[in-house]
């Protein structure tokens, strides 16, 4: 026998050396580790072998296989074993524990893992009934020394994450567990608290062997860690709360102030009654808070890993006390405002001006907190500290440490956190978002000085010359660029006062608003002069915010209007037929898009101003400067918005004919009309069908054209968004608005612009025809060679698309420079949305005049719905999404249109699309279904290497299909959503089964359906079970459809019955029984929790396990004779047990 174990020994370790050895082969190494595998699965000489390969002389690889087969013995064998044997094996681990490794400094920590497993592996199988003294054992062991007392440490921290953290255990033995642990947790915490107390004191004695107590201690701790999250409050709390106070204590000693603060992160982040919390407070005190706020003050400093963790922890520890503060004051616990308040809110603002950004951000939520708390917000330290804040802010909102730079103390932080500038971009627009929310609370709190410190700062940048740093602009001497000094710090500024002006104007009473001020602020941004467009676009940003204190001086408004017109028409002076930067263009679309907003919210003061506003208007149109067609219509949207409040239907009438009188004779005129109807002529038209050179771009008489019909719809979208009747009904009745009311009471309305609409609107319906004939073979053959690519999907959608981001310095700076390609594909796009948008407003803004519009649907179905099947996913997502979601035309027809246009309006619209969406989602996702399978089904490396280009033209593809699928969620009738709960989208499966399907089924489920159907709607359920089983939120939802489906319908349909039974591995005894409870009105009815715990277990079979899950060797633990049994019913006493008391009163009792 041991001739037969030391031979055996020999040829494991050969191979573990094999396996190990960089220079093997791949063949040699498959051998190996197949000779090892089946050793461990077949060999009687597992335990020998183990034990031998595991002794301390052999190397730290060999020895971890040894352990590593003891594992898998106990994990995978132990039901087969005999009880001798488990008692020798407990026996043997229990001497590998005590004298089976290296002193503790020196032993490598993944044999202490392997050996902490073993046991407890064995402790799953047999504690508490075969093993009843096992804490008895490990506390014996601590005598031992430091080596034995990690290793107690880590079992019953592995214990604790495998029975409460990962539950890998049957329930039963679980159950066992944990009430025994329970019932210990006293002695447990007590016995651990002692081992922490003796290390941490020998350790700071600076004894010898200070190292090793310092191992056991971080050991103690991070078990501590494992039972703080789960037990009872009470054994955190008690002793008037020592635990907490020693974690504090710790947190001065670097060696410990990791783990130490990873506990009280845990403690502080437990919820639970507001009574067992109060004790928290006691962390308010003045010892405990003083030793938080030492390491928090003295947190900035070099970046060291470890201790930028710690002060990560430390962070997080502050905020998850101030939750526990605000839930506390203000309860019913009666907590009062702790008298070291201010000291805790030192210690949170020392991390909101640390240089690292993640600890600035991490504070956030908390600041937010106290300054919405209704008590705290309103306690003097509070107000002091919301002043603080602000004076921080000026500093964190300032876009700084771009870990690709060294210019600032940032930097250093960023390149710990962040990979690369985008990702930092991208945090910090999340963080300045934050940022803003908690400006506001505080600014609700002390308007006034914040009003004060945002004046202040704005006047300062006034005054400051320009500083373009060492990021001037690429495209003109003296510009900035995004990362310039003045820019960053106008952005930040800029920030600022938006936040505080919304804020003062909602806090402040009107006679209280510094309105003086804030016009002699608005005076001199409006004075402010810069030919820098990304400073300028901070100017203007400004001006807006000051607009709605500007509204009580008028007399300042014609200035806010000049200023805006001259930004419209923005350009850089240099060499005049240049391209734009995006800069530029941003300014000029900012201008615009801030006169659109002053005259949608405030038009009754603009009304003054309309004659001046139009007046220039119309000169600008007629002096040639240079205005995209955008810019055209958002004036005049502008101008729509203003004559809103004309309240008078004639008078807006006439304003809208006189605006739209050359747009309505460019779209209705012949040429137009024979473009719109006919895709040669319109390819002709836009010269697409042409092949063009780039030198010849300025005679390209086709852009010309472009934007002739670019311009009508623009024009057209404009005023059909903007025109309007009165909101209050008086001021529509007097001007002329209402005509009628509906059955129903409400009133009915015209519109100014119907009359233009109805005349524009057969031109339109054309070119949405036109534009979905164009993807037909015969129309795509007729592009040119230039535009062959014209209908693919932009660079700048696809990046969309795939969720990827433009570099972060060129996006601003580079001109805009576009292709004719580009251009083209441009056109397209905006021509197909525009299209939509313009029939989405009509819907809502024309209400019962668009739906008394003779043969509208055949219209709709005869433009939108013609050629769907030529039209490419990336056109048709937009056409569902404005008309679904942007503007609902279809949503609001189904939700607001009278009844008695259902028939005539929404099935012929309806009816079409659903089918064809069914038909067309389904066939798109068989292709990328088949293409899953056919990767899955060659896995050589070589086979699976291809090009990238073809790699990313699958993931656009699939990417387009889900977007595609998830704007039909709320279109979807029945079949679409059940048949979409297989398609391999988790989160569209998700949604659909949690809003969808349940939704529209229950509206029928009380009539007569077909047999068929009932059975589809269920094994739809099933099939969406076994693809998306595997993630829990989808493993939830659909279970609680197919329970909900079961128990509504089982009762008339025997049929769900039949497809239960064949579900695989099915307890058909389960089944039954829970048939007789839903079927049997005088059955016993469980409760919802319960039922649904039972139906889950019945349709198990169906769930599908992910691929990693699938090859897994199950292990079988099993249940032992339980500790916790149901204490008996009492019996009848009176009845039962004859007690004496009936002879007492017998006449035969002669005792007495």
């Amino acid at each position: 026998m041991a001739d037969q174990v030391a031979a055996m020994c020999d040829q494991l370790v050969k191979a573990v050396n094999v396996i190990m050895d960089a220079e093997t082969s791949q063949i040699y190494r498959l051998e190996a580790l197949k000779f090892c595998e089946e050793f461990k699965e077949t060999s009687s000489l597992c335990v020998p072998c183990g034990l031998q390969l595991a002794d301390k002389a052999q190397p730290a690889v060999v020895r971890h296989f040894g352990l590593q087969i003891l594992e898998h013995i106990i994990k995978f064998r132990w039901n087969d074993m005999q009880q001798q044997e488990k008692v020798h094996l407990k026996e043997c681990a229990m001497q590998l524990l005590s004298n089976g490794t290296h002193s503790i400094l020196d032993e490598e920590s993944h044999i202490k893992d392997a050996l902490s497993r073993i046991v407890v592996e064995m402790i799953k199988r047999e504690w508490p009934q075969h093993w009843p003294d096992m804490l008895k054992e490990m506390e014996t062991l601590t005598s031992q020394g430091e080596a034995q007392t990690e290793l107690v440490m880590l079992i019953l921290l592995r214990l604790a994450e495998d029975v409460i953290t990962f539950q890998t255990l049957p329930t039963q033995r679980r159950r066992d567990i944990q009430q025994t642990l329970t019932q210990n947790m006293e002695s447990i915490f007590t016995f651990m608290m002692g081992i922490l107390q003796i290390n941490v004191e020998d350790y700071r004695k600076l004894v010898s062997g200070m190292r090793a107590h310092c191992r056991v201690a971080v050991a103690t701790l991070n078990t501590l860690a494992g039972y703080i999250d789960w037990v009872a409050l009470v054994y955190i709390t008690s002793g008037n709360c020592h635990l907490l106070e020693i974690l504090c204590l710790l947190l001065s000693e670097p060696e410990l102030q990791l783990e130490a603060a990873e506990c009280l992160l845990i403690a502080m982040s437990r919820k639970g009654k507001l009574e067992e919390r109060k004790p928290f407070m006691l962390l308010f005190d003045d010892v405990a808070i003083q030793y938080i706020l030492s390491a928090a003050q003295t947190a900035d400093g070099l970046v060291v890993e470890r201790r930028y963790i710690f002060l990560k922890r430390l962070c997080q520890v502050l905020c998850a006390l101030g939750g526990q503060l605000c839930s506390l004051v203000g309860s019913d616990v009666e907590v009062e405002v702790p008298a070291n308040l201010s000291k805790y809110m030192e210690a949170l603002l020392a991390f909101t001006t640390h240089s690292s950004q993640f600890l600035k951000s991490s504070t956030m939520a908390t600041w937010g907190a106290l300054f919405r708390h209704e008590a705290l917000s309103k306690d003097a330290a509070v107000v002091k500290m919301a002043v603080k804040f602000l004076r921080a802010s000026m500093t964190n909102l300032v876009k700084t440490g771009f870990p690709s730079r060294d210019n600032n103390p940032n930097c250093e932080y960023s390149r710990v956190d962040f990979d690369s500038d985008e990702d930092f971009n991208s945090f910090f627009n999340s963080f300045r978002a934050q940022q803003g929310e908690v400006l506001r609370s505080t600014c609700r709190i002390v308007p006034l000085e914040a009003f004060r410190i945002g004046a202040e700062w704005l006047q300062y940048q006034i005054t400051s010359p320009i500083d373009t740093g060492d990021n001037a602009s690429k495209t003109a001497e003296g510009l900035c660029s995004l990362l310039s000094p003045s820019v960053v710090q106008w952005d930040a500024m800029t920030v600022f006062m938006e936040c505080m002006v919304s804020q003062i104007i909602k806090s402040v009473d009107e006679e209280k608003l510094p309105i003086d001020q804030s016009m002699e602020l608005l005076q001199a941004v409006l004075n402010y002069e810069t030919k820098d467009p990304l400073i300028l676009s901070c100017v203007l940003t400004n001006v807006s915010a000051l607009f709605p204190l500007a509204i009580h001086r008028p007399h300042f408004l014609p200035q806010v209007l000049i200023k805006l017109f001259k930004a419209v028409t923005f350009e850089i002076d240099h060499e005049p037929k240049a391209p734009w930067t995006r800069a530029v263009k941003n300014v000029r679309r900012h201008a615009c898009s801030s006169i659109i907003k002053i005259c949608r919210d405030y038009p009754q003061y603009m009304l003054p101003c309309f004659e001046m506003f139009y007046n220039h208007v119309k000169e600008l149109f007629s002096s040639g400067v240079a205005l995209t067609h955008m810019e055209k219509c958002a004036l005049m949207e502008a101008l729509v918005l203003i004559s809103n409040q004309f309240k008078d239907y004639e008078k807006q009438k006439a304003f809208v004919d006189e605006l739209m009188a050359s747009v309505v004779a460019e779209w209705t005129s012949n040429e137009i009309r024979h473009v719109l109807w006919n895709p040669d002529t319109f390819l002709s038209f836009i010269g697409a069908d042409k092949v063009v050179t780039e030198q010849k771009e300025d005679a390209d008489t086709a852009a010309i054209n472009r934007g002739r019909l670019s311009f009508c719809l623009y024009a057209i979208l404009a005023v059909v968004k903007r025109a309007h009747w009165p909101a209050d009904l008086e001021e529509a009745k007097a001007g002329g608005f209402v005509v009628g009311y509906t059955p129903a009471g409400a009133p009915m309305y015209r519109n100014p612009c119907t009359a233009q609409f109805l005349i524009l609107m057969p031109n339109l319906l054309a070119l949405i025809r036109t534009h979905n004939s164009l993807f037909l073979p015969e129309n795509m053959a007729r592009l040119s060679e230039t535009f062959s690519r014209a209908h693919e999907i932009m660079d700048s959608e696809k990046k969309v698309v795939l969720g990827l981001s433009h570099h972060l310095l060129d996006i601003y700076d580079s001109p805009v420079c576009k292709t004719m390609i580009e251009r083209m594909q441009g056109f397209f796009c905006t021509l197909y949305d525009n299209c939509y948008q313009i029939l989405g407003s009509a819907g809502v803004s024309l209400q019962q005049e668009f739906y008394n519009i003779d043969k509208l649907a055949e219209g709709m179905a005869g433009s939108a719905f013609v050629s769907l099947d030529h039209v490419p996913d990336h056109r048709l997502r937009p056409m569902i999404h404005i008309l679904i979601s942007s503007f609902p035309l279809l949503l609001h027809l189904v939700l607001s249109c009278p009844q008695e246009y259902y028939e005539s309006l929404l099935c012929p619209l309806l009816g079409p699309l659903f089918g064809y969406m069914l038909q067309r989602l389904n066939m798109r996702w068989q292709v990328i279904n088949q293409r899953t399978s056919i990767n899955g089904e060659h896995e050589e490396e070589e086979e699976l290497v291809c090009q990238e280009t073809q790699v990313t033209q699958e993931m656009l593809e699939e990417q387009v299909v889900r977007l595609l699928t998830r704007e039909n969620l709320y279109m979807s009738l029945l079949t679409l959503s059940f048949t979409s709960l297989s398609w391999k989208d988790a989160t569209n499966c998700h949604r659909t089964a949690s809003l969808v399907c349940w939704t529209l089924l229950r509206q029928v489920v009380a009539g007569n359906l077909l047999t068929e159907a009932v059975t589809w709607f269920f094994t739809s359920v099933l099939r969406g079970l076994q693809v998306h089983g595997q993630h829990e939120v989808c493993s939830s939802t659909l279970s609680q459809l197919a329970m909900l489906i079961y128990e509504n319908l089982r009762p008339r349909y025997m049929e769900l019955r039949g497809v239960m039974t064949q579900i695989p591995n099915i307890n058909l005894e389960a089944l039954d029984q829970y048939d007789h409870r839903l079927m049997d009105p005088s059955a016993q009815k469980f409760g919802e929790k319960k039922r649904k715990d039972q139906f889950r277990k019945l349709i198990a079979g169906t769930v599908g396990k992910a691929l990693c899950q699938q090859f897994r060797k199950e292990v079988h633990i099993r249940n032992l004779p339980s500790l916790f049994k149901k204490p008996k019913p009492d019996k009848d006493i009176v009845n039962n047990e004859p007690l004496g008391l009936a002879a007492l009163f017998s006449p035969k009792n002669d005792a007495l």
